[in-house]
């Protein structure tokens, strides 16, 4: 599973730290003035940070309305500089156009689940405490329960192994289709004993069942999809000199934010000289890649924090446009 926050070690109960804390607001580099969006909102570990570093404005959005209203709270020590959009990040276009914002000198994404979704059993995200099979960040919609009752085999399969990278997924399928015959798997701990029948330990020490949960989850909230509408409603909205940070925490993310930087700053690779587009001259880069590889955690904060071990931290820059030519006063309108 994967999990954006640490515990901060003797903080008050409920404060977290943001994986890569330091690494986000050096890239970021918030001004006096400017208007960023944290995108996860979450535990507001990265929101807070921006609001002490400069007198800047934060919009924050989340599609838990738990996280929305943890925040109330920190939106009242920073007021008018705070301002909560409960939504999914996948329409922050329309989010933020609707509340008069038309541009950001920054963004954060923290992708993932939280850590405060996964320490609730009854949001149903993790099989360390037993609790009903849910996942749902916005408590809306089908649950994992209900996908694991009505995909046929098949289906079943092509989930696991699309979205969890689970290669004995047809097993596993196989499995829960005969369990739910005899009774309905409705919780975590049911559902994670019976993969760990059915799928052996490996050296990694990973609990057999991280890839299925990993799977279920992203298929539930449909996370993918959200991850590239929300990059492209993004840029959008940068402005010139303005930053897009994203924190990932699995291959599947990534990959998807490194391929939007690349085609962004210009980087993809050229098609092939049998494709007609190759002689087509390229339009400018509108952005330029801050992080030409990711950037991993330092080993200080991965040995503090095994949760931080799989982030991955990419960046990009909007190229600030040319400023206009100075007219003599006679040319002016």
């Amino acid at each position: 599973m994967t999990i954006t926050h640490e515990t901060v070690p003797g903080g008050p109960a409920g404060t977290h730290v943001p994986v890569m804390l330091d690494e986000v607001l050096r890239t970021l580099a918030p001004r006096a003035g400017g208007c960023y969006l944290d995108a996860t909102f979450g535990g507001g570990g990265y929101t807070r940070a921006l609001l002490q570093a400069a007198d800047c404005t934060v919009w924050a959005i989340d599609r838990d309305p738990d996280a929305i209203a943890r925040g109330a709270a920190l939106a009242a020590a920073f007021p008018g500089r705070l301002h909560l959009l409960h939504g999914h990040f996948g329409t922050l276009f329309s989010l933020l156009s609707d509340s008069g914002v038309s541009r950001l000198d920054g963004v954060v994404f923290d992708l993932g689940v939280s850590s405060f979704q996964l320490d609730e059993p009854q949001r149903g995200f993790s099989f360390r405490a037993d609790g009903p099979l849910d996942m749902r960040m916005d408590r809306a919609g089908p649950s994992a329960a209900d996908l694991i009752a009505t995909l046929d085999e098949g289906a079943l399969a092509d989930l696991l192994y699309t979205y969890g990278e689970e290669r004995l997924s047809r097993r596993i399928a196989r499995a829960i289709v005969t369990a739910r015959a005899e009774e309905p798997i409705t919780t975590t701990g049911a559902l994670a004993a019976l993969i760990r029948r059915v799928v052996p330990p490996d050296r990694s020490g990973i609990d057999p069942a991280t890839r299925s949960f990993q799977a279920l989850r992203i298929r539930v909230n449909d996370e993918l999809g959200e991850i590239e509408a929300a990059l492209a409603q993004a840029a959008r909205m940068v402005a010139p000199g303005g930053r897009l940070v994203v924190v990932s925490f699995h291959s599947l993310e990534d990959r998807i934010v490194k391929r939007f930087m690349l085609d962004a700053a210009g980087r993809a690779p050229a098609p092939s000289r049998h494709d007609p587009r190759g002689l087509m001259e390229r339009a400018p880069s509108a952005w330029r890649l801050l992080t030409p590889r990711a950037v991993r955690p330092t080993p200080a904060e991965a040995a503090r924090n095994p949760r931080a071990r799989s982030a991955r931290l990419r960046a990009a820059a909007r190229i600030e446009t040319d400023k206009p030519a100075h007219r003599p006063a006679e040319e002016r309108p």
